[in-house]
């Protein structure tokens, strides 16, 4: 008969067996969506037009960005002698070729002075310590500006601009900022009202006020019990319908959610996701790329990037965050947390 000490030690020991394995799997899946991203630097690129007034942001630089905003957190969460580190900051490296080492940045807000994209921008290199002095300057006059302050913009996305301000020194970024509870997520609305605007919201103030997951603890208790109770099943709704990106964005929020609580996604959620990969690792956002995928990227190589970057993109975060936490150890609870909430256990 076994002692219950040791039934308790066995079961601790396949659990922490369980969650290296799940670990393993999971950088795995990183590495493949960062290598697939690795082969279309080109559509990364920015191209002439870059500068141009009538340019296509959505096209150019904001795939760009993403780019930055991704690596930076891999290269943060990892260290210098992984391969993870090593791509991620050969990616970062070559995004911030592509702005001249920042100088197209400054030419930018010339063009655009009031514009908030370039400081976005921007913000995902210096959070990796890439810098412009002579553009921090000059966006730190602008923001001085009653023009700058009151540009209006929808809580989420006026959350994403005071961390850029905070990134280049303009400011320092508020725990609580009072924006907060203007947002869907900051209101702690009906959990029925879910849907997918809402959830693309309630991703963002996430990344936003745990600054890309690099600090979990920013995160208010009441939102981290929020969360734990209705992620689990927003989650569960997403990946049932295909909605492979929003449900990568959502894993990512589990993870940033579990270096506070210790609970992790089921892995089923991961299952579900990365089942819906392409042959080289890419993502498609939807179930209505699913037909690309068979297709391959010849039949439209322009649209397969776009229908596929940026939820690639996506996995390969979450797919990080959700590894770099110790395998079978939690990290300290969040204060507030209340009793009876839906968890997640892997």
């Amino acid at each position: 008969m076994t002692a219950p000490a040791d039934a308790h030690r066995t079961a601790d020991a396949h659990r922490t067996a369980d969650a290296h394995r799940t670990a393993d799997a999971l950088r795995t899946a990183a590495g493949d969506a960062l290598a697939w991203v690795d082969s279309r630097r080109a559509d990364f690129a920015l191209g002439e037009d870059a500068l141009a007034a009538d340019g296509e942001v959505d096209r150019s630089w904001k795939p760009l960005g993403e780019l930055a905003q991704v690596c930076a957190t891999v290269t943060r969460l990892t260290e210098p002698a992984d391969p993870l580190h090593a791509r991620a900051r050969e990616l970062l490296d070559f995004a911030w070729q592509e702005t001249r080492e920042g100088e197209l940045f400054p030419r930018l807000q010339r063009l655009e002075p009031f514009a908030t994209y370039p400081l976005e921008v921007y913000a995902a290199f210096a959070a990796a310590g890439l810098r412009h002095p002579a553009f921090e300057q000059a966006a730190a006059v602008v923001a001085r500006t009653r023009g700058w302050r009151l540009t209006e913009q929808d809580p989420t996305r006026r959350l994403g601009v005071l961390r850029a301000e905070e990134r280049c020194g303009i400011h320092r970024f508020a725990q609580a900022p009072p924006e907060l509870p203007q947002t869907w997520l900051g209101g702690l609305p009906e959990p029925w009202t879910f849907g997918r605007d809402a959830g693309y919201a309630l991703t963002h103030v996430v990344f936003h006020l745990g600054d890309w997951g690099r600090d979990a603890s920013a995160l208010p208790p009441d939102l981290v019990a929020y969360l734990g109770d209705w992620l689990p099943p927003w989650l569960d709704t997403c990946l049932e319908a295909g909605l492979w990106d929003l449900g990568a964005e959502l894993l990512a929020v589990a993870a940033t959610v579990a270096r506070t609580t210790g609970e992790d996604a089921p892995a089923g959620d991961w299952r579900r996701l990365l089942a819906a990969r392409g042959p080289s690792g890419e993502l498609p956002l939807d179930d209505r790329d699913l037909d690309e995928i068979a297709a391959g990227p010849g039949s439209d190589g322009d649209r397969y990037f776009l229908h596929h970057y940026h939820s690639t993109l996506m996995a390969a975060f979450a797919a990080v965050l959700a590894a770099a936490r110790p395998a079978g150890r939690a990290e300290p609870a969040a204060a507030g947390r209340r009793p009876g909430g839906q968890g997640a256990p892997s």
